[in-house]
């Protein structure tokens, strides 16, 4: 069935003359005439049976449906050109498009992918934040780095390492202890992680402790977004060391108590089944698992 879409040349006109509310503009932008412009966004409010633009002396004004349809049509066109972009500028190139969660991403992955680089010059790394499992033939990802339990269906699973997060906090919340018992702990305000919400609890009862307030206090989505409020003197929070280690060599955070939480949960390299075969991603794989292991024997 034919789809049901104006012409492009249409909507980059449209596009245009909306951004700058001026047909005049929009033509001198796109170095065509105004009648050009003109034309075009008459077939387009024909092909909608909807006024875009009211005309007056002074000029055009967006009427409301307008507005709201150039905000999304310049979205579209906004993402055609980077996949256009994307495209013109992998011509030849071995690309492998990962999903991965951020701050894994950003604090563990990016300061080892040199290496990788190193010795693979021939492939490039694209990454994008994901916190949860998703459908990878709705998408354009080869791989993903997510933390669960590996049930994510039509996929090869690879263990990275565990998150083992331990309690942590600024130096001056610390001041001159070696370390906080389970019962101040209990009496500190507790930084919670949106996508762990019974971390806490979790951490407790491995203590032997049932702490009523377990749950409570401000709630942050990324581990970077914890560390900052953490450094900030917010509060304790639940951080894997491995993802605050520049932070913990700086002494911008310490360690509050050494006993880690444990959990079945852990970071995998998820491939989907249809792209396993891909010798780029043997590469990465092979590349990460030995990462993880260096830095984790005991993962």
């Amino acid at each position: 069935m034919r789809r049901k879409i104006p012409s492009t040349t249409a909507l980059v006109s449209f596009e245009a003359a909306a951004r700058h509310e001026s047909f005049t503009k929009a033509a001198h932008e796109l170095s065509i005439t105004q009648g050009a412009i003109c034309r075009q966004i008459a077939s387009l409010e024909e092909f909608l049976s909807v006024e875009l633009f009211r005309r007056s002396r002074r000029g055009v004004k967006l009427t409301e449906a307008g507005l709201s349809y150039s905000r999304r049509v310049a979205m579209q066109l906004d993402a055609v050109e980077r996949d256009t972009l994307s495209v013109m500028g992998q011509q030849g190139a071995n690309v492998i498009e990962l999903a991965v969660v951020p701050t894994f991403g950003t604090q563990w992955l990016i300061p080892r992918l040199k290496d990788f680089q190193r010795q693979h010059p021939e492939v490039t790394v694209n990454l994008t934040n994901r916190t949860r499992p998703f459908l990878f033939a709705d998408t354009e990802f080869d791989a993903a780095i997510y933390f669960g339990d590996a049930d994510w269906s039509g996929t090869e699973s690879h263990r990275l390492m565990g998150e083992n997060p331990v309690p942590v906090c600024s130096p001056r919340l610390l001041g001159s202890r070696d370390h906080f018992s389970p019962q101040e702990i209990a009496e500190l305000p507790l930084l919670q992680q949106t996508t762990r919400p019974y971390a806490w609890r979790q951490w407790f009862n491995a203590q032997h402790l049932n702490i009523p307030r377990d749950m409570t206090g401000p709630r942050y989505e990324l581990f970077s977004m914890l560390s900052q409020a953490a450094m900030h003197d917010m509060g304790i929070a639940l951080i894997p060391p491995f993802l605050i280690q520049r932070e913990l060599d700086e002494s911008q955070l310490v360690i509050a108590s050494p006993e880690a939480l444990s959990s079945s949960k852990a970071y995998y390299l998820m491939i989907p089944e249809r792209k396993v075969e891909s010798a780029s991603l043997h590469a990465f794989r092979d590349w990460l698992i030995d990462q993880s292991n260096r830095y984790s024997p005991c993962n």
